[in-house]
This record gives C-alpha cells, sequence and structure tokens, in this order.
C-alpha cells in the first residue's frame, strides 16, 4: 500500500469516527425539535404556541424521562404536568394569533429531573395561583386552576422566576 493510500483510508476511517461520535454524543433528531445531550443530561425543545405541538412535547419528555430512568407511572404523571404547564403558556401567554416560541431546557442531575419552561408571553406567575377547591362537586366547581394542582401533585418542586421580559418555570421531579 502506497502512503497516499494509506493516508486516505486513515483519513476516511478517522472522519468515519467522528461521523459516529458525533451523531452518538450530539443528540438525534426527531421531527423538526433537536434533542441536543451535554454535560448533566440537558436537552433542549422549542415549541410554537400551537397545541398542534402537543405531540413533538409529548415525545421529548418521554425521552427525558426514559433517559432519566424514571419508572413508566412517574414518567406519565411527569408528562402530565408538564403538558399542563406548556398547554397553558400556548394557550394563555400571547394575545390571540400571536406567535410566541416555549423553550424547554431539561437538566438531570443530583438525583433530580428538572425541566426549565421559558416563555416571553405575558408575565404569569402559577407558584402564586390558588389551587381549586377540591372538596366542591365538579359542577360547583368554577372552570380552571386543576392544572396548576396537577403540576403541584405531580412534581417535587415548582418555582417560577421573570427575568428580561421571559417567563421562567421550573419543575422538578426526584428521582
Amino acid at each position: 500500500m502506497q502512503s497516499g493510500q494509506f493516508l486516505f483510508l486513515f483519513s476516511f476511517a478517522f472522519f468515519l469516527l467522528i461521523c459516529i461520535f458525533a451523531a452518538r454524543y450530539g443528540g438525534k433528531l426527531i421531527d423538526n425539535i433537536r434533542f441536543k445531550k451535554e454535560k448533566n443530561e440537558i436537552m433542549n425543545c422549542i415549541l410554537q404556541n400551537d397545541v398542534s405541538e402537543v405531540p413533538k412535547l409529548e415525545a421529548f419528555v418521554r425521552t427525558a424521562c426514559a433517559d432519566s430512568q424514571m419508572d413508566e407511572m412517574t414518567a406519565k404523571n411527569v408528562g402530565l404536568a408538564v403538558e399542563e404547564a406548556v398547554v397553558n403558556v400556548m394557550r394563555y401567554a400571547y394575545p390571540e394569533g400571536t406567535k410566541g416560541e416555549i423553550r424547554i431546557k431539561t437538566l438531570a442531575c443530583d438525583g433530580k429531573l428538572t425541566f426549565e419552561i421559558c416563555d416571553d408571553g405575558n408575565p404569569f406567575d402559577p407558584t402564586k395561583a390558588e389551587g381549586p377547591d377540591i372538596t366542591l362537586s365538579a359542577k360547583q366547581r368554577p372552570i380552571g386552576g386543576l392544572g396548576i394542582f396537577l403540576i403541584r401533585q405531580y412534581m417535587d418542586t415548582m418555582n417560577y422566576k421573570r427575568v428580561d421580559g421571559c417567563n421562567i418555570l421550573f419543575l422538578t421531579k426526584n428521582l
């Protein structure tokens, strides 16, 4: 084998190795969402404020929960809580007819899985919302408020802050 052929084959093999490494550690593309994993299992997802994006959200949450080795029932509850929070943003954070983005990031570390949900819609702190009176019958209760109640029930912590015109909601589940 001539040195030119060896160099070509070596370069090609090195290129393939880089491609395999990038595919393995660079994330995977599902629909138009980029699931990106970094140190401490960080994943990112960007959605539009349109409920047709909910299946993409479900896939994102399922992946995050599975990667965190969460049991199936807990993963379903976490999925419901995150979906409630994000759908509330989709429906209420922006004036009707206004397009907006919802950025979701997960972080798995120290035995916890945290979802950071960020939007630049109208300010709203769900941690200050009063819970529904669940002692009343469904007919007596006003509409609304059950989503935040479910989030509080299924997640271990819920924190909020408003920074630079953005609502940032942190939902954390202990693993």
